[in-house]
């Protein structure tokens, strides 16, 4: 059901400073060369709606939580530092000052119901994250915090953290340390590991591999800044999937669900937005590589462990051939990510200076369905939202969107896609992806 119309009032306190709960060192920790790429220099929202718990009647969530950020930073206290760029070739270290994470206490006159049913985008989301004007990226804090009561006795968790600190399931190991010490627990079941070297370029650098996704025209916007721009989810249950696999030709019935939904919205997006046939499009995808290597990546590991790879094809082609040409790219790219490709692309961010994803005519999209933020619990019970609070790649919007996994009231798992395009082009994509979801 979708929520009816309101102005979201919040009352907010004046930010505070969340320091470690014991001294930490004071040292400078050199990010990878992965983290500190100019394309990951922004801070990614991430947003929980728990709702009231009667067995926690007199505890507040305000005071709970911050004293658990405070036990947490112990842990991973480079998360309690300021970024600092360095003049060797713009290179990001983290200073661990120990200063903390900025928080806001916050009060909102509205219930967890009024908010309808819970996806992006959000009712009076601009209220529910810390303002951005207290946010910033290079020799500020990494970590900004708000938690805001609901008069129904629920509240909403809401951070912001850089993503040159940590990748999607960095953030989620991070939340759970903090929920875990909210729960009483005297430490993180999974400890942090602080060291990044596993992603930096060899001492002798060399490029084995192409990365198109960094070379061309940088920050290019399709759609000019006074155009009216749609913002909606749309949702992907078993039927639907089904639907888009039983189109498939044999060969490709036991493809995974992400590789025929990213090529969908994809083969959908550019219709939509109708770019000449002769067009280059690219989908940039951002592939987990936390499997790949051999030995396998550290579970206690929270940096970026993904890279950036592109899907790459004609517009007139794309449009106009079946679905399964477009799964058949992306397959493609995804099976090219490999150990070798990881340092092939640290030696190329640092030749090249850490240069700008290439987002001219692109789509940028990430896999979030595994990270189960949902499973975050500071004493409430599982949230019955959790995870991105909006689809944009930094201040940019109409060329990102997630992939969100997420369990509606009925406990069924869905797949939320939020999607941000011009009035006509998103009718236009909506009526190409209906084309898709019927069964033969």
């Amino acid at each position: 059901m979708g929520a009816k119309e309101f102005t979201l009032m919040v009352n907010r306190k004046p930010p505070e400073i969340i320091a470690p709960a014991e001294p930490t060192p004071h040292e400078l920790k050199p990010l990878s060369d992965i983290d500190d790429q100019q394309g990951l220099r922004f801070l990614v929202p991430v947003i929980h709606f728990d709702p009231a718990n009667s067995n926690m009647t007199g505890q507040d969530p305000v005071g709970v939580i911050r004293e658990a950020i405070s036990k947490a930073l112990v842990y991973y206290y480079p998360l309690a530092g300021r970024l600092r760029q360095v003049a060797d070739g713009n290179k990001l270290v983290v200073e661990c000052t120990g200063e903390g994470a900025l928080f806001i206490e916050a009060d909102a006159d509205a219930t967890l119901n009024e908010f309808g049913e819970l996806h992006p985008p959000f009712i009076g989301i601009e209220n529910l994250l810390v303002p951005n004007s207290y946010c910033g990226t290079i020799d500020c804090l990494v970590v900004f915090i708000q938690v805001t009561r609901l008069k129904c006795g629920g509240f909403i968790f809401s951070s912001c953290v850089n993503h040159t600190m940590c990748d999607g399931l960095g953030m989620f190991q991070f939340f759970m340390a903090v929920s875990e010490l909210a729960r009483g627990f005297e430490a993180p079941t999974l400890l942090p590991m602080l060291e990044r070297h596993i992603f930096n370029a060899r001492k002798q650098p060399r490029v084995t591999h192409a990365h198109p996704e960094y070379e061309g025209d940088t920050i290019i916007s399709p759609f000019s800044e006074d155009i009216d721009m749609v913002k909606r989810t749309f949702v992907f249950k078993r039927d639907d999937i089904a639907a888009l696999r039983s189109n498939l030709p044999p060969h490709l019935h036991n493809c995974s669900t992400l590789d025929i939904l990213l090529s969908c919205i994809w083969r959908s997006r550019t219709i939509a937005v109708f770019p000449d046939d002769d067009d280059e499009v690219r989908m940039i995808y951002a592939v987990s590589v936390r499997n790949r290597f051999n030995p396998q990546i550290p579970q206690g590991y929270y940096g970026n462990a993904f890279a950036m790879c592109s899907a790459i094809a004609r517009a007139g082609n794309l449009s106009r051939k079946p679905l399964h040409y477009a799964i058949e790219l992306v397959k493609e790219i995804k099976h090219a990510i490999t150990e070798d490709y990881m340092k092939s692309l640290a030696d190329f961010m640092v030749t090249r200076g850490r240069p700008q994803l290439m987002l001219s005519n692109a789509f940028v999209v990430s896999d979030n369905t595994r990270i189960e933020f949902q499973q975050v619990d500071f004493g409430w019970g599982k949230a019955t939202y959790a995870g991105l609070a909006m689809a944009r790649l930094g201040p940019l919007e109409g060329i990102c969107s997630p992939c969100i996994g997420s369990n509606n009231e009925k406990g069924e798992s869905r797949i939320l896609i939020p999607m941000c395009l011009p009035s006509k082009a998103m009718k236009i994509f909506t009526k190409e992806l209906k084309k898709l979801l019927v069964f033969p």
